[in-house]
């Protein structure tokens, strides 16, 4: 009875081990998974209403596709500004954010002369649903690119005043996440707007 009566003392002095997540890290993977409901839902939206008809096939311009490359680069940079943080290499980790954060602005750049190019061709916001779909898939993006953006200049001020380092890695694991996520979401959408354009 001692023994059993031991075993329980010892079992109920041994703390519970509890599953622990960082806060500002679940925040915002739960903000990426809405953004992902946000785009399943109109990618849904967009095969139903291309069932219905009436719709206008367009070839989707070239500058769309060099966009998603330089994007694609930017995923690069940002994972080499990472390597670089655990490194404490701080003049690297500075150069790959900057990096970074120019081909955003090029991505971005890049986007809205697609849409010029869009307009060249005759297809409007208005008018058609194929374009409007199109116009709104790009829009929500570059509003989501335009939040990363903001990431990364935080996470530059931040290592050029070497807030950033192997110790504390959160602010560029958090602003690695969002950049990817949003690199993955567009080749995405180019991928789903090619295959159902």
């Amino acid at each position: 009875m001692k023994e059993g009566r031991s075993t329980v003392a010892e079992f109920g002095s041994k703390p519970n081990d509890t599953l622990s997540m960082d806060p500002v890290k679940f925040m915002v993977w739960l903000l990426l998974l809405a953004s992902v409901m946000l785009f399943a839902s109109q990618t849904s939206a967009y095969l139903v209403k291309r069932a219905e008809g009436n719709w206008l096939e367009f070839t989707i311009p070239g500058i769309f596709t060099y966009s998603t490359i330089v994007l694609v680069l930017s995923s690069v940079t940002m994972h080499w500004a990472y390597l670089e943080a655990k490194k404490d290499n701080f003049s690297k980790l500075k150069l790959a954010v900057t990096v970074t954060f120019l081909l955003g602005v090029v991505f971005l750049a890049m986007q809205v002369l697609g849409w010029g190019k869009l307009v060249e061709m005759n297809v409007y916001f208005v008018g058609n649903l194929a374009g409007s779909f199109f116009y709104v898939f790009t829009f929500l993006h570059l509003v989501h690119l335009i939040l990363g953006l903001l990431a990364l200049l935080s996470t530059l001020w931040a290592a050029t005043k070497m807030k950033v380092h192997s110790k504390r890695l959160r602010r560029i694991e958090v602003c690695a996440t969002i950049w990817h996520f949003l690199d993955i979401l567009w080749i995405y959408l180019f991928v789903f707007l090619l295959t159902f354009n």
